[in-house]
Formats: C-alpha cells, structure tokens, sequence
C-alpha cells in the first residue's frame, strides 16, 4: 500500500522529510478495523512529531491521526462497525498514522462519518472536535458555573483547528458567553463565522479588551496556543475560582500565581484515552458520534480551510510548512492517493 513516511527527523525543507513509499497492507487483530483512508487532515502535533520522534533503525515512521474512509475488514473482537461502513477518527499517537491507503485504529476510539459531508470534509473534524468536547465538558466542566464569575469562556487562539471547533461546540451544547481571541481581518471574520460573541487581539494585553466588554470576569479560560505569553494575563482576566485549561506545551509553566484566585489548573491531550487505554477509552466512539449527529442537524459545521489535493509527500509538506508558519486558519486537509 502507498504511504508517506520518514526516518530522519528534520526540517520539512529537507528532501526526505517525508517520503513517498510502500508498506504491507496490516491485518485487523482484536478491535482494531482497517480502514480505507479517503482523506487526512494535518494537524500540529504532526509536524511536532517529525521534528522529533525518530523511527527505530531502518524503520518507517507514518505519521497522520485525522481520517475519514471506508471499513475495510474488522478484527474477530470487533463489534461496532462492519465492512463498507464510513467513518472517521484520529487514531492513537502510539501506533503507525493514516498518511497511508489502509490503517488499523481500535473501533472505540471512531465515529460514525457525518452522512451530510464528504470525506475531506469529515477528516477536519475528529482530533480538533475530541480536544475541545473533553476540555469543555471533561476538564473544565463548563456546564457547572463558577459561583460569581461571567458566565463566559475565552478560547486563546480561536481561528485554529482546536479552537474552531471549541467555539461552535460551545454555541451548539451550552450557554456560554464565547469570546474568541484573533489577530488578523481574516481571522476575526472566520471566528466571527463560527459564532463567537465577542473577539479580541491576543497580541495586545487581553485583560483590559476584556474588562471594557462590560460583562465580569468569566469563569472560563482554553488556551490553544502561546499559553506561557498570555500566563500572566489570563491570571488577571480569570474570576476567582475559575477554571483554567491548555493543550499546548509552554516551555514552562509557573502555576503559582493561579493559588491567590483558587484557579484550577486543567491539561487536556486527547490521545490520553488511547495511550492508556483507560476503561472509558469508548467515550470516544460515543463522542465522535454526537460530533456527527450536530454536524448533520446542522448546529456545526466542518472547519475545513484548505484541500491541498492528493495525499503524497510533496502536498504533505506544504501542509506541514503552512502550519509551521503559524498562518493557518482552520484544517489543512488531503483526499484521495
């Protein structure tokens, strides 16, 4: 089968960053189903990976957790998909990724496909759509108020894959007042389009922007990207007893200035299930199912930005480069080999 893959880890400038090349088509043992992939999204933590995780010797590392395709054969323990079923997912980080034609994936970590989109659009959604409904709902359980607080969240970072999401899940499933942070007219319009209330320029101090919205301090702060920048703002702008979370890796993190407020501090990474596989490791497969149920009643919709064409090495890496760049808006997806 045709995959893209790499054995150094390097700079995606670099000729063999990622590679075009061929692998045995796997087998589905246990749970696991194989999938046809259809179509990819790309992902930070991809580009993360490359630039770090080296492959043992003369091995292959695949990258790739976001996937929408066909089941193509199920293991003897599986139960909940069958063969021709559509579905979509975001793998485990501890197995081979979905840059390749066929990809084995435990059928309790993957959803029904939205029937309403096509695969390129679907493969946008599962990692983003599982880091934003277990930060909402699992860490920082914003359906229980914070006593006196705003009854609002900021979502740092608002145009990015994560935070795209995290804002229409916000709209869809609670009450929040959403204020989403943007920096540039173009992102400001795609936050504004998702749903947020209220948006403000995280390259400027966030506290006063978000004093002067008149509404109190909320009880609620996700932060996407450039958490150790904003730190000492969001301890400033956060009610007391609020609820702080983060899905990025600042190279340090002081937490002692969250102790006067009583803030929690919530970390979320949403392969923790997968890497563990804790006992609740099928809240996935339920979650991503409730994705496509919103998505095909229309109370959300696909954060696809860009389709750059057939999976191979050479799109890959302009994906790669575009999210390396810090500009992208929304998913950077693939379809097709």
């Amino acid at each position: 089968m045709r995959a893209v893959a790499y054995q150094i880890p390097q700079a995606i400038e670099a000729e063999t960053s990622l590679v075009d090349i061929d692998l045995p088509r796997p087998e589905p043992m246990g749970r696991d189903i194989l999938v046809e992939v259809k179509a990819i999204s790309v992902n930070p933590v991809d580009t993360k990976i490359r630039r770090g995780a080296k492959p043992e010797a003369g091995q292959w590392k695949v990258l790739g957790w976001d996937a929408a395709g066909v089941v193509s054969a199920v293991g003897p323990e599986a139960s909940f998909f069958k063969p021709g079923d559509e579905v979509f997912y975001a793998g485990a980080i501890n197995r081979s990724g979905t840059n390749a034609e066929f990809h084995l994936v435990d059928e309790r970590i993957v959803g029904r496909k939205p029937k309403s989109l096509d695969f390129a659009a679907a493969a946008a959604l599962p990692l983003t759509s599982i880091t934003a409904w277990e930060m909402l709902f699992d860490r920082l359980d914003v359906t229980r108020p914070v006593p006196g607080a705003a009854h609002a969240i900021v979502i740092i970072g608002g145009a990015g894959g994560v935070g795209s999401i995290a804002i229409q899940v916000a709209r869809a499933l609670t009450d929040l007042t959403v204020i989403a942070t943007a920096s540039r007219p173009e992102t400001v319009e795609w936050v504004k389009s998702l749903g947020a209330h209220h948006v403000v320029d995280h390259r400027q101090p966030l506290a006063g922007q978000i004093e002067a919205l008149g509404i109190g301090q909320p009880g609620f702060v996700f932060s996407t990207t450039n958490t150790d920048d904003h730190l000492a703002q969001i301890v400033e702008l956060i009610a007391p007893q609020g609820r702080f979370g983060l899905i990025d890796d600042p190279k340090q993190l002081d937490a002692l200035p969250l102790k006067r407020k009583s803030i929690s501090l919530h970390w979320e990474l949403m392969f923790t299930r997968s890497l563990f596989a804790t006992a609740d490791i099928d809240k996935q497969n339920a979650l991503l199912n409730s994705v496509s149920e919103l998505v095909d009643a229309g109370k959300i919709k696909s954060t696809i930005a860009e389709n750059f064409g057939t999976i191979n090495a050479a799109n890959l890496k302009r994906a790669h480069a575009l999210i390396e760049s810090g500009k992208a808006k929304g998913k950077i997806v693939l379809s097709g080999f």
